[in-house]
Parts: structure tokens; sequence; C-alpha cells
């Protein structure tokens, strides 16, 4: 059983680590800067949109808060907050056990929201699969002779000499070695094949291309009608950079022989009146100084009014959506 106990002391450094990373995320949105602010170019609210277009299984509760943006706000305090009690328990040793629960649980929701996102080294990936490998083994080892929960220990603290707590704190956990093994190996397996499988999902990580949905945008065009001399349509950029939008510099209405019927250039585009545009989510479609700024994970409607528009045939055109890297998106409407 010894080595239980020394379980604890050597996974010292892990703990301090994976403590500050939760804590320093409280410290930056908080104190270093107003993060919380939905009015602010920083806020958190928006980054939690990024996640949105390819989030693995809680894709519908994402949706939900980027929806409602004062339910979202209100989710991201809470989460901050849980993070930097979290983040600063684990550091201080106290209630290591339940704490490194705290870190399991956030680390998946990083993984399953976030872990497509990463331009060169996967990184929300690999924060989220190591947290939860991490979360696993302070749990299994609770927190050595460096932590709170060691001096109430010594200290002899009544609440420390009740069954419950070894769960939730540290100390010796009341297993036999057999089922204390079974434990370590099942679960181990078990995170090894979230592990594979997110790794698979995400980026083809196993067999197959490579993919990596953070290193080109990507829009997706739905809907799509022309009504008089209106002409609307969805835009939802599912994947690209996360630190900045896509830079929209063309919009163009093209009918069967490729001739155009209506184009907005780069400079049109940036004049764009905002009442033309109708945001879904806190992460908005906006007119920039030079182009149409569309961030990962915003998604909305575009109205455009023309007159070229007026007395179309009825029959198929093609909307052209022109990135400033010169690709482009094609979308069929029908003209009823």
């Amino acid at each position: 059983m010894q080595i239980k106990n020394e379980a604890g002391l050597v996974t010292t450094a892990i703990r301090l680590v994976v403590g500050w990373t939760y804590f320093s995320a409280f410290w930056r949105r908080t104190l270093l800067a107003n993060k919380l602010d939905p009015e602010t170019a920083g806020y958190i609210g928006q980054k939690f949109n990024h996640f949105l277009p390819n989030a693995l299984g809680i894709k519908p509760l994402i949706q939900y808060l980027v929806e409602n943006p004062d339910v979202l706000w209100l989710n991201m305090v809470i989460f901050t907050v849980i993070e930097g009690i979290v983040g600063l328990f684990i550091m201080l040793g106290l209630f290591t056990r339940l704490m490194s629960i705290g870190v399991f649980f956030l680390a998946g929701g990083i993984l399953l929201g976030s872990g497509w996102i990463g331009t060169t080294c996967l990184d929300e990936w690999q924060i989220g699969v190591l947290g939860i490998a991490t979360g696993f083994v302070l749990f299994l080892s609770g927190g050595g002779k460096y932590t709170v929960d060691h001096y109430l220990i010594a200290n002899r603290f009544k609440f420390t000499k009740y069954e419950w707590f070894p769960w939730i704190g540290s100390g010796e956990l009341p297993l036999k070695t057999a089922v204390f093994s079974k434990i370590v190996l099942v679960g181990s397996v078990l995170i090894l094949g979230a592990t594979l499988m997110t790794n698979q999902i995400f980026h083809g990580g196993l067999w197959g291309p490579l993919h990596n949905k953070s290193v080109k945008p990507k829009l997706e065009i739905t809907g799509g009608e022309i009504q008089n001399n209106t002409l609307s349509f969805d835009v939802f950029r599912t994947e690209g950079v996360d630190v900045y939008g896509s830079w929209v510099i063309g919009i163009e209405l093209l009918d069967q022989n490729n001739n155009s019927i209506l184009k907005y250039n780069q400079e049109d585009l940036a004049l764009l009146d905002e009442n033309s545009i109708s945001n879904y989510y806190v992460a908005e479609i906006k007119p920039g100084k030079h182009s149409l700024v569309v961030p990962l994970g915003a998604k909305a409607k575009i109205t455009l009014k023309n007159r070229a528009l007026q007395g179309l045939e009825s029959e198929a055109y093609i909307l052209r959506i022109t990135d400033i890297s010169g690709v482009y998106w094609d979308h069929e409407i029908m003209k009823q």
C-alpha cells in the first residue's frame, strides 16, 4: 500500500501544472482582461461559437447556447468560475480527487467541443485527451505530501476520518489491490480508446488521408431564393482558422451560360448595409474594412436587393461566393 501513498507525491508536478492550465483560464478572463463582456472583441462566448461546426456529440447544446446569448453568457460565467475553483484546488491539493473529476469532465468538454481545432499541432485535441488522462491519474493517486489534504489528514481534522473522505480528498482508497489494478487497466484502455477514436474522427490520425479543418476556410451555402428584386441565402462558415475570419471579396449570381447577372465586389461588401445581414449566433458576419468578414462558426441570412434581379427567367442560377484566397463556393438557386 506504500506505493499508493507515494503515487500522490510523484504526481505533484502534474497536479501543479494541470491546475494552473485551468486556473489560468479564470485568471485571463477576469483579471488580465474582461473576456466575459459580450461587447468586447475577446468575448469567450464568441470563441465557444467557434466550436460549433464540427463538435462531437455536444453540438446541439452548443447551438442552443449560441442562439441564446443571455443563457450563453450565464454558462460562460459559471464555466469560468468552475475552471478557477478546480484549477486552484488542484494546485493546493484540496479535495484532490473530487477536483480531478472536474478536470476529467472539463477536459472531456474541450475534447468533444474543440478537438477538431488546431492549425499546427492539433492543440485542442491534445489538451483534451491529456486532460482526461491527467484527471484519471490524479483520481487514482490523490494528493501527496505537499497538499492541503495531507495537512488536514496529518492534523486529524474530524471529517478526514469519515469513510467518504478518501474518495473526494486524498489518502488510500478502500479498495483491494486486485480491484484497484482492474480499475487502472480498464480506465486506461477506455481513455486510450477515446483518444484513438477522436484522433481518427477529427483528424484521420489512424488511417486514410490526414485532414485538418483549421487550415482553410470553408463556407456552406444553404437555402436561397430569388423573389422579385431580392436574393436571399444562408451562409455558414464551418472550417478554417479560428482566430480570424474568412474574408469574402465577391458575391455573384450567374446564369446557366456563366453570364454574370449580379455582382458585389469587395468594396461593395465592405459597405454592405448591416440590415442585409441577419446573424443566427453570437459570432457575427459583418462588413469589414475591405471585405465581408465571416468568423468561424458564424451563420447568417444574407439578403441582397438589386434591380438586376427584376424580371429574371424561372430557371436555375448559380450563386458564387469568393474568398480573398481565391477559393470560391457555388450553390444552385432556382428562380420560381
